[in-house]
């Protein structure tokens, strides 16, 4: 590693640009839900349908974009993925100003902008890889953490108070033109990326599509990690609904306290991201991806024992501070281990398919937890969840795997 861990001007615009849409994305958290009721007056069906469909189609629409962008230049795929997200977005506030807002409309902006959003991250993984030698992508994935959990720390509590004195259109618009900011800085890096190499047949084919949950499921290490990833982010996610359920309903907590209940253990991602490196040299990688993506798994089902009152929040602060502290060490380490074991001609197939599945799994679950919150409750539901993640330990990678080839970055960009 170099000295101070100095990543170069071009990572530094890079993350920069990472670090402004990721605040944008978190100031305009709840937007949609809220247009959706007070703008448009949507019911409960209209707004669950406003989350999973969009993240649905919008990963529907995505899959063909993967084996498209492997064999494209990266960084122009990221400043159009961002262009994209930028004029999806500013269509919300331009049509309120002419009273012409509709709900299909919120419906079509959150499929394009999921869609941008995976393409995005499938791009940008392969971008990284180009960008910087294997020893440092560890070093600049637990900056990118870091930075996630910083933002999410802040975002809300300034996109609450935003929203609160301007309405939730404004704050769609605080989240464009912070991918218009992005776009510029991606712009700003610079410096030349040399063109993918192409297959014999340039024309893409139907089973192309497929390529990359092909080599995902081909290969001994990654999937095992694949099927715990999409799992245990679905399971994870499923509950969070019924959370607030209880939270805001039978147990009577205030909408302060409930987001409170996750801003402030945020803190231990951010702690954790932190941790990451110095874990690993000091374990090893393999070790630490096990053991983190084990321990993580322990702490959902104690969200279930959550009770009214001080003591509950405290439960729910206690659950969400060690499970955010666990993932902010998992999801450097298992990015960077991702991205090493993956060749570099098959990076955006395989991320492609990698977001479009856990998108998927994600909409699948939480509409089963849906059904199962009504008929059993919540508190049971999200126990149940809980006790299913407690598996999900057993499909993470057994053994220690040889690394894929690392292409050499380009000369003078870093």
């Amino acid at each position: 590693m170099k000295s101070g861990h100095r990543l170069g001007r071009r990572f530094g615009w890079l993350w920069a640009a990472y670090g402004t849409s990721a605040l944008g994305t978190w100031l305009a958290f709840g937007a949609f839900p809220l247009i959706a009721v007070r703008v448009l007056h949507a019911g409960p069906a209209e707004v669950a349908a406003l989350s999973a469909v969009g993240s649905a189609v919008g990963a529907a629409v995505a899959v063909p974009l993967g084996p498209w962008v492997e064999f494209r230049r990266k960084r122009p795929v990221l400043i159009a993925m961002d262009l994209v997200r930028c004029a999806a977005l500013l269509t919300i506030p331009t049509a309120f100003a002419l009273g012409a807002l509709t709900f299909l409309q919120l419906l079509l902006v959150s499929v394009v902008v999921a869609a941008a959003d995976i393409t995005f991250r499938a791009a940008s993984g392969a971008y990284l890889k180009t960008l910087l030698p294997a020893e440092e992508l560890l070093v600049a994935n637990a900056r990118f953490e870091s930075t996630a959990w910083s933002t999410t720390i802040v975002g809300p509590a300034l996109g609450g108070a935003a929203i609160g004195l301007l309405g939730p259109v404004v704050t769609v618009l605080a989240d464009a033109v912070s991918y218009l900011l992005s776009a510029l800085g991606i712009r700003a890096t610079g410096g030349h990326e040399p063109r993918p190499g192409r297959r014999e047949a340039a024309r893409m084919r139907a089973g192309d599509l497929l390529d990359g949950w092909r080599y995902i499921l081909a290969d001994a290490t990654l999937r095992p990690l694949f099927l715990n990833t999409a799992l245990f982010n679905g399971l994870v996610m499923a509950a969070e609904p019924l959370l607030a359920v209880l939270m805001l309903g039978r147990l009577g907590f205030a909408p302060w306290q409930y987001g409170l209940a996750f801003a402030a253990p945020s803190i231990g991602g951010l702690l954790g991201s932190r941790l990451a490196r110095p874990l690993v040299t000091r374990f090893g990688q393999h070790r630490v991806l096990v053991a983190a993506g084990a321990l993580r798994a322990l702490w959902p089902v104690g969200l279930a024992f959550a009770g009214p009152g001080t003591g509950g929040l405290l439960v729910v602060m206690g659950v969400e501070l060690g499970l955010i502290f666990c993932c902010g060490v998992f999801n450097p380490v298992y990015a960077t281990y991702r991205l090493e074991r993956t060749a570099a001609d098959r990076i955006t197939r395989t991320l492609s398919a990698w977001q479009v599945t856990s998108k998927a799994a994600t909409a699948l679950l939480t509409a089963v937890w849906g059904v199962l919150g009504s008929l059993l409750g919540p508190r049971t539901a999200i126990g149940l969840a809980g006790l299913l993640l407690l598996a999900t330990p057993l499909l993470l990678p057994r053994r220690t795997p040889a690394p894929q080839p690392h292409p050499e970055p380009a000369a003078g960009h870093i």
